[in-house]
């Protein structure tokens, strides 16, 4: 089957190297100057189109972290995300910078997050995605479960981050975007890589 033009322009617009150097200079107390890296994995994942995120702080962007993979699906018009965690982060780390690590990436090294799920919303400008009510997205890191509450806002040259933290138990905001998304704009567009 294939894609959809509304699927293939939202992984276009997510596909690049997103900074938001401007946020984190007007408001440095709140915002840390990161560096977000959406690389088209060089192969589809189960027949989906797939991309390889992780991030790093603009400083030290060697030492990146957040590995995950955005699987990109439709169902019945209905655009949606299924987020992926790698059983080994550490095989993958810096694949941001270095994209030929990811040749290797199979299904084998993935982890199905359960609930780490955004249904996409399609805008005239934009696509939004937004967790399922009711999911939990939750993940093992260094031995202990993590929780997050996902998402976003895309468009051809921006993208708005709402990624935040939560303690498993409290479910009150621990990190990430606690004072408004992360405005990161587009410095590398990575379109051309994807497997269309």
């Amino acid at each position: 089957m294939s894609d959809s033009q509304p699927l293939i322009t939202l992984a276009q617009w997510l596909a690049g190297e997103f900074s938001n150097q401007q946020q984190a200079f007007d408001r440095p107390a709140w915002f840390v100057n990161l560096k977000l890296w959406h690389r088209p994995i060089p192969h589809r994942i189960e027949g989906h189109l797939a991309i390889f995120a992780e991030q790093a702080n603009a400083l030290y962007p060697d030492q990146a972290y957040r590995q995950r993979v955005l699987s990109l699906r439709e169902t019945e018009g209905q655009l949606w995300v299924q987020y992926y965690g790698f059983k080994n982060p550490g095989q993958f780390q810096g694949a941001g910078l270095h994209p030929e690590r990811l040749q290797s990436v199979t299904v084998d090294d993935l982890e199905h997050l359960p609930g780490c799920v955004l249904d996409v919303e399609r805008q005239p400008d934009r696509f939004i995605g937004t967790m399922r009510p009711g999911d939990r997205c939750r993940f093992q890191y260094d031995g202990k479960v993590g929780q997050v509450i996902l998402g976003f806002e895309v468009q051809d040259n921006q993208f708005l981050s709402g990624d935040r933290g939560v303690d498993p138990e409290t479910e009150k905001p621990i990190w990430g975007a606690l004072m408004g998304k992360y405005e990161l704009v587009k410095i590398t567009d990575f379109s051309s890589d994807l497997k269309l």
